[in-house]
């Protein structure tokens, strides 16, 4: 197995990124990167060097500050000011694996030879990827619109020797850093600041980390809830395909076939049932997991090519022999698929909690909440108040961030993306999925217990023993705090197979 990863020109795809991160790749960069990289900071010398003209962020000022012309012995000041005085993150710290995207797609996006950065500052960052010398970075600051300013200032300042960083488990300081791995602090020259804190790779890190793991536990949803279907001695009838064909959404024709795979070699599916008809959250996941499928996969096309462009600003054109400012920074793209992720995500997990609610109620055969000595013992009463609560809690997470802007910096930016603020609720929406569809794991296979002796399928059966070893059936009462842990870090630890997905 090849274990680095060339930076190139070439489309990065999600199964690549799912490849460089279970496999735990090194970057490196190949020759035409280093070429383009080079001969961009080249043009940008000579360009400063022939034309004292203002160009914005290489020799004036920033944001409403545009107009003001700095001095070219104050260019790599100018840089470092930046960088510092953006740095004004708050709240929460990024989790790390999202901090290791940033630098990633950073890396990407200045590969591209449109930004003027030295190739020193590139290979530094490589460097901090390389040796999982992750920067301290807060989830607060962002608009995304001006690029992710504060995130992507925290991300860089130990470039500089300032900020935090988290290296072999311990937290230091970019001065302490520079000491522990004897490098020098990068001088930052002209727009190498701003080329660093201009970018949507706050937003673009999370969107990378949501979709892959949106993948899987849409994956999940299908699994478990024919796991449910099973339980509640559902019927097979509304997976036909047949129905799918006059209906051809992709997402839904999907979810037939894989229920319709999941099912094969059932005795369950194919005993007879006094009940014509399920419930909606059993007989409509075609439709409504279908549905969400759907919007992950143009939310998926909306983060492809974000992370495959040029994000900074203004932008290098060499062979134009044109320097121009625009707005590839604002995050409009991504704030709008992050809105319609996080609602998408969420309905899999109302849909999941309505099949847990049947599965307690004591209905075709099942004793009420799941256990043997109903009254006695609670039983699985109150997992599916949880889930309940954290359904609710993701309606009100769900609420659009991109219907909302601001005003800022003196009113040169008069319009903002709020892409940030979407990012980071929606990564807590799709962690409360995984929760909710642990708890319809949880429920399943205890009902299922109550069964036997007829048996589901070869492959949900293998799935289910595989679980069994961590979650047994459960008796009596018993703390179920911890039987919902242990679920969770089951689904998260089990290994799928990036085309299954």
């Amino acid at each position: 197995m090849n274990s680095t990863h060339f930076i190139t020109s070439e489309t990065v795809t999600f199964e690549i990124l799912n490849d460089i991160i279970v496999a735990n790749k090194k970057l490196q960069l190949s020759k035409e990167v280093i070429d383009k990289i080079n001969n961009c900071r080249f043009y940008l010398d000579e360009k400063i060097k022939r034309d004292k003209s203002p160009i914005y962020g290489i020799n004036t000022g920033f944001g409403s500050l545009c107009n003001v012309k700095i001095n070219n012995n104050n260019l790599q000041l100018l840089q470092e000011n930046l960088v510092m005085s953006h740095a004004c993150g708050t709240g929460s710290e990024v989790p790390k694996e999202v901090v290791k995207l940033m630098l990633f797609l950073k890396i990407q996006s200045l590969s591209y030879g449109h930004s003027g950065v030295q190739l020193i500052t590139v290979k530094r960052l490589i460097d901090f990827y390389n040796n999982d010398i992750l920067p301290i970075v807060y989830t607060q600051g962002s608009l995304g619109a001006s690029g992710d300013l504060a995130p992507l200032a925290h991300l860089s300042l130990p470039l500089i020797g300032k900020g935090e960083v988290t290296y072999k488990n311990k937290r230091i300081s970019g001065e302490d850093l520079l000491n522990k791995m004897n490098w020098e602090k990068i001088d930052l020259k002209s727009k190498e600041g701003l080329a660093l804190l201009n970018g949507t790779q706050f937003m673009s890190a999370y969107g990378v980390h949501l979709i892959l793991k949106s993948l899987k536990l849409s994956y999940y949803a299908d699994l478990i809830g024919t796991l449910s279907l099973e339980a509640f001695d559902g019927r097979n009838s509304p997976f036909n395909e047949l129905i799918h064909k006059i209906r051809p959404h992709n997402g839904q024709i999907k979810t037939a076939q894989r229920i319709n795979e999941f099912l094969q070699d059932s005795e369950l599916i194919k005993q007879y049932k006094e009940h014509v008809q399920d419930p909606y959250s059993f007989r409509c996941m075609p439709q409504v997991h279908g549905a969400s499928k759907d919007a992950i996969e143009y939310c998926k096309n909306v983060f492809l090519t974000e992370i495959n462009s040029v994000t900074d600003n203004p932008n290098i054109f060499i062979e134009e022999d044109e320097i121009i400012s625009g707005g590839n920074f604002h995050g409009q793209p991504l704030a709008l698929a992050f809105d319609f992720l996080g609602i998408a995500m969420a309905e899999l997990g109302s849909i999941s909690e309505r099949r847990t609610f049947q599965l307690v109620s004591g209905l075709r055969g099942l004793p009420p909440f799941l256990v043997k000595n109903p009254g006695l013992n609670s039983g699985f009463m109150i997992p599916q108040y949880t889930a309940a609560s954290i359904v609710s809690q993701n309606k009100q997470l769900a609420t659009p961030s991109s219907v909302d802007s601001i005003v800022s910096s003196n009113g040169q930016e008069d319009h903002v993306s709020m892409g940030a603020n979407g990012a980071t609720k929606t990564y807590q929406i799709v962690n409360n999925i995984e929760t909710i569809l642990a708890i319809e794991l949880l429920n399943a296979s205890q009902a299922l217990h109550f069964r036997f002796p007829l048996k589901s399928s070869s492959f949900l059966e293998s799935f289910l023993n595989i679980y069994r070893n961590e979650v047994p059936f459960i008796e009596n009462d018993i703390v179920l705090n911890l039987e919902i842990k242990k679920t969770i870090a089951f689904l998260q630890n089990l290994s799928i197979e990036f085309s299954e997905l």
